[in-house]
């Protein structure tokens, strides 16, 4: 057999093996918690604005990786779901979200504006994982936020927020539903916290 004929089939050899190879699909997640926060009649932040930072890990590269444990030492990334966006994100969004639906603020601002704000909400990530012991299977969400007042750089109060919610289901899947129950406690705490 020549050798250019040789060529040609191993060619549409690699061809045909690469096109019947499925991987499967990648799944996108959000966080959607919930939605139902009531707006605050008044309070003594009505006529504040407030900044919410972008929030800073300890642990681990804030990123769109969905990361399960099943051990201290033994950690992942799930490889056929992620997260919409960078987790950062997500969690910044969603606090604006529930600031601005409290009305606890005049104005409700993201990290990247450049208007003045009175007030600073930063927020440090602890946990934000699924973890896999044996048959227990849990979402983990540790969040510490620190409320600045930015006029005097005084650090107004600061409280660390943990989460560990069962999941029905042992894959992404389920893991997301259980870190949205987590995300939406974790919020409605946030604005009574706010409130004291």
């Amino acid at each position: 057999m020549p050798s250019r004929t040789k060529l040609a089939l191993i060619f549409v050899l690699l061809w045909f093996s690469g096109c019947s190879s499925k991987e499967a699909p990648l799944k996108v997640y959000t966080l959607n918690a919930s939605s139902d926060i009531k707006a605050v009649s008044n309070g003594k932040f009505r006529s504040k604005s407030i900044k919410v930072m972008y929030p800073q890990s300890l642990k681990e590269k804030i990123s769109q990786k969905m990361r399960y444990s099943y051990s201290h030492s033994e950690q992942g990334s799930y490889q056929n779901s992620q997260w919409s966006n960078n987790v950062g994100k997500l969690l910044q969004g969603t606090s604006i979200q529930a600031l601005e639906q409290s009305r606890l603020f005049k104005a409700v601002l993201s990290y990247a504006s450049t208007a003045h704000e009175d007030y600073r909400l930063e927020s440090t990530i602890f946990a934000f994982s699924h973890q896999v012991r044996g048959t227990e299977s849990h979402a983990l969400v540790s969040i510490q936020f620190s409320l600045i007042n930015t006029d005097t750089g005084k650090l107004i109060k600061t409280k660390r927020f943990n989460y560990k919610v069962a999941t029905k289901t042992t894959n992404a899947a389920g893991y997301v539903e259980a870190t949205n129950e987590a995300v939406g406690r974790l919020t409605k705490d946030l604005l009574r916290w706010l409130l004291l």
